[in-house]
Parts: structure tokens; C-alpha cells; sequence
């Protein structure tokens, strides 16, 4: 089973999740990205690119053919989730648990203090933990993601 990390407390859960993808990409990592959402998904795809004026993350939707180069890929569906066969990190920004979850060894999910945003993690963390992968929760100080 996968071990699933719950960061809480996010003031801007795309911009901590675009942190997160930094620090990730500097450590070396590659990082899978899910969000089902076209809107969310174009917001952080749009976040990447300026959110640190410093630095830039490489970056690829799943089908761009430069997918295989790019340190976080972009993966807006469940059947592209599906035909994946990297079984790493996995940074979910979706509403609901990814499809497939226990192929991956980490599952990354922020949250941000807002009621549906709250509501929507209490339900996955009851849902993964059904499941049965190890959960683990981290509350987020001012700070704690640094770009």
C-alpha cells in the first residue's frame, strides 16, 4: 500500500502545491501531478510558470511529447492516470482520491483551511485509510514551504 502525507493549513493550496513541486524538482524527484479539473489544473499549470520569479519548474501535460523530459507531469484524467507506469510520487489536487492509488509509493495531498476544501480531504483521508494505506498528517506553519 502507499503512504499517503496530508499537509494542512495552506493558506493558497495551488501555490503551497507549486512549493511542493520545488522543492521536489530540486531534490532531484520527478512528480506526477492529478487533477481532474481543467480549471485547477490550467491555474497551476499557469502557477509554475511565475509563482517563483527565480526559478522555473519543467513541466509537461502527460500527452505533451515532452512528457518524458519534464520534471512534474500534468495528468488530467483517470485513463491517463491509468496508462501511466511510473509508480513514484504522486501529487493529488483532485476532489477525490486518485484511481489507482496503491500503485504509487507516495501520495502528497494539501490542504487548505477552506470548509470544502477541509471536507473534501476529511473524506479521502477516511477513504485512503479504508483502503488501507498508511496516513499521515503534517499541520503547515508560515514558512514550512519555502520555494
Amino acid at each position: 500500500m502507499s503512504r499517503v502525507d496530508f499537509a494542512y493549513g495552506a493558506t493558497h493550496r495551488l501555490r503551497a502545491a507549486c512549493r511542493t513541486a520545488a522543492r521536489h524538482v530540486r531534490a532531484g524527484h520527478r512528480l506526477l501531478v492529478y487533477c481532474t479539473d481543467p480549471r485547477r489544473l490550467r491555474r497551476f499549470d499557469g502557477l509554475l510558470w511565475d509563482f517563483d520569479p527565480v526559478s522555473f519548474i519543467p513541466h509537461a501535460l502527460v500527452d505533451d511529447p515532452l512528457a518524458d523530459q519534464a520534471d512534474v507531469v500534468l495528468i488530467p484524467d483517470t485513463t491517463a492516470l491509468a496508462a501511466i507506469t511510473s509508480t513514484g510520487w504522486l501529487l493529488n489536487l483532485d476532489l477525490d482520491c486518485p484511481p489507482g492509488a496503491e500503485r504509487f509509493e507516495r501520495i502528497l495531498e494539501i490542504v487548505s483551511g477552506h470548509d470544502a476544501d477541509l471536507q473534501a480531504a476529511r473524506t479521502r483521508w477516511a477513504a485512503y485509510q479504508q483502503a488501507g494505506h498508511e496516513v499521515r498528517g503534517h499541520r503547515l506553519t508560515p514558512g514550512t514551504l519555502k520555494p
